[in-house]
C-alpha cells in the first residue's frame, strides 16, 4: 500500500512539470503556426486622416506577407494615447497590435495612467515620422511666423491656434514657440487633422499646428504654412523656413512613430511582425503615401526602437518640465 502511495504522490508531484511542458509545447505551436487568424491593428486617429490611410495601406500590404488580413481598428480620442490603455490589456498574443505615436511616451509623464509604456508595451519596429507645420489661411495678413507671435503678443488672448488635441506633439510644438515668446493665446484641440485644417481654411481658427496633413490644402491654395519644425528645410516647401532658423534654435519637433505589441509578446511573434512590417513598408505603394505628407521612412529594428523609446520616456519627461505640463516626479 506505501508503496503505491508513493508512486501516486510521485504522480501528482510530476503533474504540474507536465503541464509546464505542454504549456510549453502550446506556446512553441503558436508561435510556430502564427497568425492563424485576422490581427487587429488599433490605429488611435480617426478615420480619413493622413496617419489613418497610411497606415490602411501599410496594413493592407503586412498582411500579404503574414497571410492573415490586418484589420484598422480606429479608437481616437487622448492625443493619440488610447492605443497605450488598450495594448497593456490586450492578450500578449500577437493578434491586438497599435500604432505608437509618441504622445503615448508623454502621457503619462502629464496625467495618472494605469499603464506605462516601458513596461507594458513592446515596440517592434519604427515605421517613419512626420513634418510638423504652422499654417494660417491664405488670405490671412499674417505672413510669416514673426507676423504670428507679433500680432499674439499685441493682442493678448486673443490669438486661436488649434492642434490636434491637449499634450500631442502639434500642441506642445506651438507651445514652445507661443509659449515662450509670451504670447497668450487661445488653444482649441481637435480630434484629428481633417476637421483641424477646414476650420483653419475657412477662417474659423487664426493659425493651426499639425503634421503634414496640411500639406493638400497648401497645395491646393487654401492655406499658406509659415514654417515647419523640421531640423531642416523641407525639399517640398523648401521656400519654408524652419522654426529653429527663425530663433527657436530647440524647437525641432518630428513625433517618429511604429507599431507596438503587448508585453510579453513571444519573441518569435515579434520577430514575425517585424519583418512583415518592415518588407511592407518598403513596398511602393506605402512610400507613396509617405510622400503625399512629406513623410519618409526612419526604420529602426526592434532592439533599436526599444532603446530609442526608453531615450524617449527620458526627453518627454524633460520637455513636460520645461513647459510645465508635468505631474509630480513622485507620482510618476
Amino acid at each position: 500500500m506505501f508503496r503505491r502511495l508513493g508512486r501516486c504522490l510521485a504522480c501528482l508531484l510530476l503533474l504540474p512539470c507536465l503541464g509546464l511542458v505542454h504549456a510549453g509545447a502550446a506556446l512553441a505551436e503558436g508561435a510556430q503556426g502564427y497568425p492563424s487568424r485576422p490581427i487587429t491593428l488599433v490605429v488611435p486617429w480617426p478615420a480619413g486622416g493622413a496617419t489613418d490611410i497610411s497606415m490602411r495601406i501599410l496594413a493592407e500590404l503586412a498582411g500579404r506577407e503574414l497571410g492573415q488580413p490586418v484589420v484598422v481598428e480606429n479608437r481616437p480620442g487622448a492625443g493619440g494615447t488610447l492605443v497605450g490603455g488598450l495594448l497593456a490589456a490586450a492578450r500578449p498574443d500577437g493578434y491586438t497590435i497599435g500604432q505608437l505615436p509618441l504622445t503615448v511616451f508623454r502621457f503619462p509623464h502629464q496625467q495618472k495612467t494605469a499603464w506605462q509604456p516601458l513596461r507594458d508595451i513592446q515596440p517592434v519596429l519604427m515605421i517613419s515620422g512626420y513634418t510638423f507645420g504652422i499654417v494660417v489661411p491664405a488670405d490671412s495678413p499674417l505672413r510669416s511666423l514673426r507676423d504670428l507671435v507679433a500680432w499674439g503678443r499685441a493682442h493678448p488672448g486673443e490669438l486661436t491656434v488649434g492642434s490636434t488635441g491637449i499634450g500631442t506633439t502639434a500642441h506642445l510644438a506651438m507651445e514652445d514657440v507661443l509659449g515662450r515668446s509670451g504670447v497668450r493665446y487661445l488653444h482649441v484641440p481637435y480630434h484629428g487633422t481633417a476637421d483641424q485644417m477646414l476650420a483653419v481654411a475657412n477662417g474659423s481658427l487664426m493659425a493651426g499646428v499639425n503634421s503634414t496633413g496640411f500639406a493638400p490644402f497648401v497645395e491646393t491654395g487654401k492655406l499658406r504654412l509659415l514654417a515647419v519644425f523640421s531640423a531642416q528645410r523641407s525639399p517640398r516647401w523648401p521656400e519654408v523656413p524652419t522654426v529653429s532658423e527663425l530663433g527657436f534654435a530647440h524647437a525641432v519637433h518630428n513625433s517618429p512613430y511604429g507599431i507596438g505589441v503587448p508585453r510579453g509578446t513571444d519573441p518569435a511573434i515579434v520577430g514575425r511582425l517585424h519583418d512583415a512590417f518592415r518588407a511592407a513598408m518598403q513596398q511602393p505603394r506605402h512610400l507613396a503615401e509617405l510622400a503625399r505628407y512629406d513623410q519618409e521612412l526612419t526604420y529602426l529594428n526592434t532592439a533599436q526602437y526599444d532603446a530609442f523609446l526608453r531615450h524617449a520616456w527620458e526627453s518627454e519627461r524633460t520637455f513636460a518640465e520645461r513647459v510645465g505640463t508635468a505631474r509630480a516626479r513622485g507620482q510618476l
